[in-house]
């Protein structure tokens, strides 16, 4: 009853807390007296007492609180609506006392959710840069070490000169690769990404792609197969070029993370108005702590073999992001010594 009490509550409660006191005095006057005619005096004054005291009350309450309540009122809004003009009058009435609350309450809750958004981008900017600093130096520092040492005389030795030239190379090809996937994250992030939306059938394209495996295939003897259970075609609607960049990077993953005589296989699943496609390997597997980050800018399960391997540790996050973009979803699953696989859904052709 006494908790968030209005204007007229207020009033109310003072009017009758000044009119008991009185009251009192009067009725032990009249008592003493011992006047009939003075009780009904007395029932009369409580009546106009309380009126009275109630209307004075109330507005007293209204012309103190009013201009306060406006200027915070005012400062709310202008905080809120950035420097746009303020709509309508603020008055002294219990409606507008109980949206002022309402208003500072969504403010503080407002501002705390801001406060903890900046927070969590302060951090991301601090791991992202530290990061990407990580992965900077070491293709940077061998490129330093190779050129240094043919500056200093190796140029000559013709035991390591084309050796460390070409080893050279390769770290300016990753550092290559870092930086194009940094400019397409960024792309993706910023929602530049525009897709060019045609019909084809996916099981033609993940063919294609693994005749791209072709060669480090070759080199670990990894079998590159379809599930016999899901034979059937579907023709899906997305974006071509962007799902071959998707399935480019999860079946060489599952190639290159695999052990030797391993295989991967490709499914297909019916899903309502979606096909799930899932690429799957019977490799080490993924330990469960490490499942939730792998979609991560720069996760890494195995940070020393993935970067003897090669990649930016960007492609995992690109392809969440061209899933997204396509209004799909994807997910992993592992168990260790037994494979991963991932899997996405599309908009299939009924």
């Amino acid at each position: 009853m006494f908790k968030n009490p209005s204007l007229r509550k207020i009033a109310i409660y003072t009017s009758i807390a000044i009119t008991l006191v009185f009251t009192l005095y009067f009725l032990v006057q009249e008592t003493v007296l011992g006047s009939q005619s003075g009780m009904i005096r007395i029932g009369l004054f409580v009546v106009i007492s309380m009126l009275c005291t109630y209307g004075i009350v109330l507005m007293a309450i209204k012309l103190f609180v009013h201009e306060r309540i406006k200027l915070i009122y005012k400062n709310i809004h202008n905080i809120k609506l950035a420097g746009k003009s303020e709509k309508g009058t603020m008055f002294a009435t219990d409606d507008a006392m109980d949206q002022v609350e309402k208003d500072v309450n969504k403010f503080v809750t407002d501002q705390d959710k801001e406060i903890q958004t900046l927070k969590s981008l302060e951090n991301y900017r601090r791991e992202f840069l530290g990061n990407i600093s990580h992965e900077l130096k070491t293709p940077i520092f061998n490129i330093q070490g190779y050129i240094h040492t043919l500056i200093e005389g190796g140029m000559y030795d013709e035991n390591i000169n084309v050796d460390y030239l070409k080893r050279a190379a390769n770290n300016a090809e990753r550092l290559q690769v870092i930086v194009d996937d940094l400019t397409e994250i960024s792309r993706l992030e910023s929602g530049q990404l525009e897709l060019e939306i045609e019909e084809f059938d996916i099981r033609s394209l993940v063919e294609e792609v693994y005749k791209d495996q072709v060669f480090i295939t070759k080199s670990k003897n990894i079998s590159l197969q379809f599930n016999e259970t899901t034979a059937k075609t579907f023709t899906v609607i997305a974006d071509k070029e962007n799902i071959r960049r998707v399935l480019m990077n999860l079946i060489t993953n599952a190639v290159k993370y695999n052990e030797e005589n391993g295989r991967v296989k490709a499914s297909f699943y019916e899903m309502g108005q979606n096909v799930l496609i899932e690429i799957a390997d019977n490799g080490p597997g993924i330990e469960e702590k490490h499942l939730p980050h792998l979609f991560d800018r720069f996760y890494r399960a195995d940070a020393h073999r993935s970067r003897d391997i090669g990649g930016s540790g960007l492609g995992l996050s690109i392809v969440k992001h061209i899933i997204e973009a396509h209004k799909q979803t994807i997910h992993v699953r592992s168990s260790p010594e037994i494979g991963t696989t991932f899997g996405f859904t599309l908009k299939r052709v009924l």
